[in-house]
């Protein structure tokens, strides 16, 4: 495949260098070369179904030897069952070929799954299970039952012993001789029941024998597909831009996982990186963008860029660019420097937290934080100091507890959803009907969002959407402008506090449907900065009980 020239595009405005696909606006020429593919897509019926259910596409700007500027395309895992399309990079390693090494021990572990479905789906053996189990209850209530007995035959002689005692009139030796005798042939007789129940018949046993079986052929399942896995990902070997190489078990051993995610290596920016090393080509930027529906639980706008994702992607880009790619511009003095104190005591502060800046230390410890600030400014504090967090992209107030009294005392009152925090947004809806029905449903200019999250695992710390597993979410807000045609500023008011939920509650399509400008993860309208403040914060003060609103409004 040789690399696409642009069709309609001046090539003044080069790259300078290349961008970080975890963190970028597209350059001009990415969303040129992204535009002639959606032109392309836009056309293809075969494909038509399929991707418009939602899949990601990817583009890369290159230059080759003779200086030549063009751009590969990507798309992400297959279409149509296929990863060689003609026009797109292939796959780093075809593993779909049908009788290739992959395909043919995929399909013995597919015909044991059909094996162990069958047996487990075996009527006979159901019902056996049953009959089973219908026995062993059976026993136990001949047990229990005996045991009353044994009871209920215990307290008639203790019964008569008391009587023989208040009359004054001892028991006879016989009597006393049978009492002994009946207890002690009563427990004999439990012990042997017990023992009976203990033995299993003939027809347990052969029962017993398949679930063994059945267990055994899970097991081997299960090795066989580790073990499958294993070879597959050994076979994904991953140029970097010294033309280095590593397998995907390399890459992730020192990572939490320790082993890949499945489908890593099939993502669209480490196949576009890949072919470009291969062919001598050198990355100048990528973009990435959805085609399609969204998904029910993840967010994702047609057409809309997205950065690459943490779980599959972090590990694998991290080794096939160069470490300056990922290094941030903004100096720790220059993001230190925004940062304001609206109140202050002895116990605690308000501060002014901007975006872009951390709320504690993040992996890389040396990078900029709320935290290594305000270890800095208040070193003699006793307390944590961090009582609540902003998302990096969110700015706004933030509490700080110099004392240890105070920490506890704030944390109880987040704790207890004391704590009143108002937040102001810019959100982006569809077209002008969207914003019309948010309007509408916001009944006296407010409404109400209950949306379940739960993290995105194989893509923190992106959130989703999930009625059965997700934990509960709740968002007031309140419609405050109507800017133009599409946009709104509202101010949120979080009842729950969650990872992304004003974020995910606004861009979500069973919530406003309208992302937050600038938002990379949910957006689908860029910015220089995500559109949240949070604007207001109300509590009571630790020590002197006194209820205290501090307001900073946003610079947007």
């Amino acid at each position: 495949m040789e690399m696409h020239l642009f069709k309609n595009i001046e090539l003044n405005n080069m790259p300078e260098r290349m961008n970080n696909p975890f963190s970028y606006e597209p350059h001009p020429l990415c969303i040129e070369a992204c535009r002639e593919l959606q032109d392309e897509l836009s056309q293809r019926n075969d494909w038509r179904e399929e991707i418009d259910r939602g899949k990601m596409f990817g583009v890369l700007i290159v230059e080759a030897d003779n200086s030549k500027i063009g751009y590969l395309r990507a798309y992400s895992g297959q279409i149509g069952g296929r990863s060689d399309w003609e026009g797109f990079v292939p796959a780093v390693f075809d593993y779909l070929q049908p009788d290739g090494y992959f395909k043919v021990h995929e399909a013995e572990i597919s015909e044991m799954n059909q094996q162990i479905r069958q047996f487990e789906a075996n009527e006979t053996l159901i019902k056996a299970k049953n009959l089973i189990d219908d026995l062993q209850q059976k026993r136990q209530e001949v047990i229990a039952n005996y045991q009353t007995k044994i009871k209920e035959a215990k307290e008639k002689r203790d019964a008569r012993r008391q009587e023989a005692l208040s009359a004054g009139t001892p028991l006879s030796e016989e009597e006393e001789k049978a009492m002994i005798k009946e207890s002690q042939f009563m427990k004999a007789e439990l012990k042997r029941q017990k023992k009976s129940i203990n033995e299993k018949t003939a027809y347990e046993t052969l029962y017993e024998n398949y679930e063994k079986d059945l267990k055994s052929a899970k097991q081997l399942r299960k090795q066989l597909s580790e073990e499958l896995q294993q070879w597959l990902f050994s076979k994904f070997q991953m140029l970097n831009a010294e033309g280095e190489s590593k397998d995907l078990l390399e890459i992730f051993k020192d990572e939490a996982v320790k082993i890949p995610p499945a489908g890593s290596g099939e993502c669209c920016e480490p196949k576009l990186l890949q072919y470009a090393y291969q062919h001598g080509y050198k990355p100048l930027q990528m973009a990435m963008f959805w085609w399609g529906e969204s998904p029910k639980e993840e967010i994702r706008h047609h057409l809309q860029f997205y950065p690459a994702c943490n779980g599959k992607c972090k590990p694998i880009l991290h080794w096939m660019l160069p470490k300056t790619v990922f290094e941030t511009q903004q100096t720790e003095t220059t993001i230190y420097n925004k940062v304001e104190t609206l109140y202050e005591d002895r116990e605690l502060a308000v501060i002014y937290k901007p975006e872009g800046l951390l709320s504690v230390p993040g992996k890389d410890a040396a990078q900029p934080s709320v935290y290594a600030l305000m270890r800095r400014k208040y070193q003699e504090a006793t307390g944590p100091l961090i009582v609540h967090r902003l998302d990096m992209a969110t700015s706004g107030l933030m509490i700080i507890a110099k004392t240890e009294f105070a920490y506890h005392r704030l944390q109880k009152e987040f704790l207890n959803h004391r704590v009143q925090k108002k937040y102001v947004a810019i959100v982006c809806g569809k077209d002008k009907e969207s914003c019309n029905r948010i309007l509408k449903e916001a009944e006296g200019g407010r409404g109400y969002i209950s949306l379940p999250l739960i993290a995105d695992f194989l893509d923190r710390p992106r959130q989703m959407v999930n009625r059965e597993q997700g934990k509960e979410a709740i968002t007031e807000y309140e419609v405050l402008e109507r800017i133009d045609d599409t946009h709104l500023r509202l101010a949120l008011y979080p009842k729950t506090g969650r990872t992304h939920q004003l974020r995910v509650h606004c861009a979500h399509q069973e919530g406003l449907n309208a992302p937050i400008i600038g938002d990379p993860l949910y957006g689908n309208e860029p910015a220089t900065r995500l559109h949240l403040h949070a604007e207001e914060i109300t509590f009571e003060h630790p020590m002197t009980g006194k209820k205290m609103t501090v307001t900073r409004k946003a610079d947007f």
